[in-house]
This record gives structure tokens, sequence and C-alpha cells, in this order.
């Protein structure tokens, strides 16, 4: 699980309880038609602007971010060392054998096996990442977009709201408890922008740019290996991608069967 996120979550809806708990009375922060009009809303218009899968993968994804630690990219190097050693002692031909759990390592692996070209390799590894990063800004936009719809539809709860107290406007008592619950639709419509949607995109977007870190280590990996590179050149390449203060050194990792 993802620690950063769920202490975000969690701390969060905990400040923002124990306000209301000692500023005054938790009812008065309830109410079922503006949570209607904010939740309904917000998600009839998005299904709205984007296809009925976009929304479920969306949706998948945000579950992803606390359920999936963030991928080292020091272990992709790790990786794509161990297999440069592979390659030089048995053979480009031993990477068709690899097993992982990557789809795109995978691709790459086998495409060195086959004795595709290095522009073969380059072009469609290079698609592969280019696809993911356009599937992935899909995802991060259906929250961007429910990020911006909540507040929208809070302050129209909140017409709604004054439309219906000024309409009973002969009973001055009950002007304040009217307001009250007028704005309520605005809290909450802010609320759910604020606390979950626009997070949740920051946050899908943070993880892209690090699939896209450790993609750019496989598809340099791979490229490295095609060249025949040595274990050091193909360290020194990828460990670009990595702050020199958190890189490990290339002592540290191990060939296969070392």
């Amino acid at each position: 699980m993802d620690k950063a996120s769920f202490t975000g979550i969690v701390s969060g809806i905990i400040l923002i309880i124990s306000a209301i708990v000692i500023g005054g009375d938790v009812h008065n922060f309830v109410n079922l038609p503006g949570l209607m009009i904010v939740v309904g809303g917000t998600m009839a218009t998005t299904l709205f602007t984007f296809q009925f899968k976009d929304v479920v993968a969306s949706f998948k994804a945000a579950y992803y971010v606390f359920s999936e630690d963030k991928d080292d990219p020091n272990r992709m190097v790790s990786t794509m060392i161990k297999l440069c050693h592979v390659s030089r002692r048995q053979g480009p031909l031993e990477l068709g054998n690899i097993k992982t759990k990557s789809r795109f390592l995978k691709k790459a692996c086998s495409l060195i096996a086959d004795g595709s070209s290095e522009e073969v390799i380059r072009q469609a590894l290079r698609t592969e990442i280019e696809s993911m990063k356009m599937r992935h800004f899909i995802v991060q936009d259906v929250f961007r977009k429910m990020g911006t719809y909540s507040p929208a539809f809070g302050m129209l709860g909140t017409l709604i709201g004054l439309i219906q107290m000024l309409s009973r406007m002969e009973d001055p008592s009950t002007i304040g408890p009217a307001m009250a619950v007028a704005l309520l639709t605005t809290f909450y419509g802010s609320l759910f922008s604020t606390m979950f949607f626009l997070p949740i995109a920051g946050k899908l977007k943070a993880r892209t740019i690090l699939q896209v870190i450790n993609l750019e280590i496989m598809f340099e990996g791979a490229i490295s290996i095609m060249e025949n590179n040595n274990p050091v050149i193909v360290y020194e390449k990828l460990s670009s991608f990595i702050p020199a203060k958190i890189r490990k050194p290339l002592s540290s990792i191990r060939p296969v069967g070392a």
C-alpha cells in the first residue's frame, strides 16, 4: 500500500471532521439533497464527457494508487544489468526465455532474441511508451474534470437552495437555517474537488512519470544490450535516470547465477 496516499487521505479527513466537531454539530453538515446534486451531477457529467470504459479504468487506477507501492527505478536498472550479463554470457537468444511480469520488458527481450534491427526495436518500444502516456492522460483527465465539475455543481446546489429560501421569505426565522443548507452544497463540491478528485489526478500523474522513467530505463537498456555494451557502460547510461543521492552502486548488482 502507498503509505503517503493513505496517510494523506486519512489525516485530511480526520482534521476536517475534527474541525467540524469542535466548531459545532456534525448534523449541520449533513444534507442528502446536496450530496445528490454534487455527487450525482458530477458523475452524470463525467459519464457524458468520457466513455464509460474510461471512467471505469480511472477508478481502477485510483484503487491502484492506494493499493500498490511505487516501482523503484533502481530495481529496473538492476534488472537490465542482469539481462546484459545474460546476453553477453549466453547470447541474445537466451533473452527470449526471460520470465517477467512486465509486458514491455518481455516485448523488448523478444525483439532482441528474434534478431530485430535496432530501428525496429526503437520504433516498437517508443510507440509503446507514447501509447501508455495517452492512456494514462485520459485516466488522469477523468479526475481533473471531476475536480472541475464538483465545485460547479456545488454552486448550482447553492443557487437551488437560495431560490427555495427566497420563495419562503414570509418567515424570517427560517432564513438562517435555509442559508446554511444552501451553502452546504458548495462545501461538498469544494471538499470532493480538493480532498479527493484533484489529489488523485495529481497522484496518477506522478505515477505515470515514474512509470515512464522505468520504461525509458528498459528502452535504453534494451538498445544498449542490442549494441553489446558492457555492464559498466549500461549502468552509467541507465543510472542517469535516477537522482545521484539514491542511486545504487554497480557493485551491489549481482549477475544472474553469481
